[in-house]
């Protein structure tokens, strides 16, 4: 499982991302993405760091990809929050999974978080925006349905 730092930052990249290039506030990313504003300025700023996104204060000012988000992968995030899973550890330990070292759970684990880590290089940021576009989509719509009756005989 993925840290919670990962999971806010992901999110809130993919409304960065749907906001097509213009500076948004980090307030209203944390508003829209239902993340605490102060823990998303941290996370922004290590984001910022790490050069995943610019950050520009002032009038106009907001936060911004560094890059297209199609260049932008779930692993890169991680790498950039130090998320334990691009850690190459021992499953039943700290000390680090090698062919040298191999425990009992080595061969499963190898496949496991080989698998994890391809399906993380392989989703961008863009991805996450057009998820978060239609999860937006569907809360905001609303499912309306008007039946009509037919008049009835005079």
């Amino acid at each position: 499982m993925l840290s919670q730092a990962v999971g806010y930052a992901v999110t809130a990249m993919g409304h960065i991302a749907s906001a097509g290039g213009n500076p948004v506030l980090v307030r209203e990313v944390a508003t829209a993405a239902e993340i605490p504003a102060p823990y998303l300025a941290k996370i922004v700023q290590m984001l910022a760091r790490r050069g995943l996104v610019t950050t520009q204060r002032g009038v106009g000012g907001g936060v911004t990809l560094a890059k297209p988000a199609t260049g932008i992968t779930m692993y890169d995030v991680c790498v950039a929050l130090d998320d334990p899973i691009v850690r190459p550890t021992c499953m039943l330990g700290t000390t680090e999974c090698s062919e040298e070292r191999a425990c009992p759970a080595h061969k499963f684990w190898s496949a496991s978080r080989a698998k994890v880590l391809d399906f993380l290089q392989a989703t961008s940021v863009a991805d996450i925006a057009a998820f978060e576009s239609k999860r937006r989509w569907k809360r905001e719509v609303p499912l309306t349905v008007s039946i009509e009756r037919p008049a009835s005989p005079q």
